[in-house]
């Protein structure tokens, strides 16, 4: 995947020939049609895979429904000859996208139509999610499902079950903060050892065995010092990004523009006097936003 920058930048070099393959199956359709006006005929509408809607919109990639590359998950060969120049090999995030669709097309089990590998690993790890479940709990459900369901296409760890639902950009940052919340240690102080207001140690400390007594000895795991207190950041921007490119929360993210007159109701701060007057000074303001997001 290249940025628009990149792709003009190709164009540019080395421009369409005369002889260019029109690739029907990532949407393009032949000069004739944009001119001939046809009577359409309408097909039965399909149900749209929510599996498939979820990858396709965490990275912003649309495809026409019923295409061969909705339901394989495999990549297409011909990119690979004709784009050649291009790049010499997928990033990180086309190999994303290409092992998530192919989990989406992976049966749970043999003979399972109803579960792919990634929908139900996906409302498993809602589930986590929603009722607060430790990662040990977790883990220990992955173990029993492993042990009862041999057959199944189940992570093998958490740890393997969060690196596939970080591919979707669902993601946090992680800040190590004073236990008293005086500050985060992010920035200047992401190299301190102790708060510089209340003076309390970053890290966990251990303790006499049957005492509260601190020993002033960092708590360690893995060779690494434990912080005593975490913040999970959710960046703004892949927010926003995520609320409009999702297809159904984008017409939300502009129903404070399109919304019908309020009658006088403030209905939202869109109604406001403040709102408007910075409509006012302001007014391509959400053009700018939707097209930086």
């Amino acid at each position: 995947m290249k940025t628009r920058e990149d792709a003009c930048e190709h164009l540019l070099i080395k421009p369409f020939s005369p002889g260019y393959t029109l690739w029907l199956r990532h949407g393009e359709k032949p000069a004739e049609e944009s001119s001939i006006c046809t009577p359409i005929i309408e097909k039965p509408t399909t149900e749209v895979n929510p599996t498939f809607q979820m990858v396709r919109e965490a990275f912003n990639f649309t495809m026409p429904h019923g295409s061969d590359e909705a339901t394989t998950g495999k990549p297409v060969e011909d990119d690979d000859l004709e784009l050649s120049y291009l790049y010499d090999g997928p990033s990180r995030e086309a190999q994303d996208f290409t092992d998530l669709l192919a989990d989406g097309v992976e049966e749970l089990y043999p003979g399972c139509s109803k579960y792919s590998k990634l929908s139900f690993l996906v409302k498993l790890y809602h589930i986590k999610c929603m009722c607060g479940m430790s990662d040990k709990a977790m883990s220990m459900i992955l173990d029993l499902l492993q042990d009862a369901f041999e057959q199944a296409k189940l992570p093998s760890t958490l740890y393997e079950a969060k690196k596939t639902i970080r591919k979707l950009g669902i993601g946090y940052k992680k800040i190590n903060a004073c236990p008293n919340d005086c500050m985060l240690y992010r920035g200047d102080d992401e190299d301190a050892t102790k708060c510089k207001q209340c003076g309390t140690s970053r890290w966990k400390q251990k303790t006499q065995k049957g005492s509260v007594t601190k020993l002033k000895i960092p708590v360690k795991k893995n060779g690494k010092p434990l912080p005593t207190k975490t913040l999970c950041y959710f960046p703004l921007i892949p927010r926003l990004q995520r609320l409009f490119m999702c297809s159904k929360t984008s017409t939300e993210m502009f129903w404070h523009k399109e919304a019908d007159y309020n009658y006088g109701y403030l209905r939202h701060p869109k109604d406001a006097e403040a709102w408007k007057e910075f409509d006012a000074k302001y007014p391509f303001f959400l053009t700018i936003c939707a097209v930086f997001v």
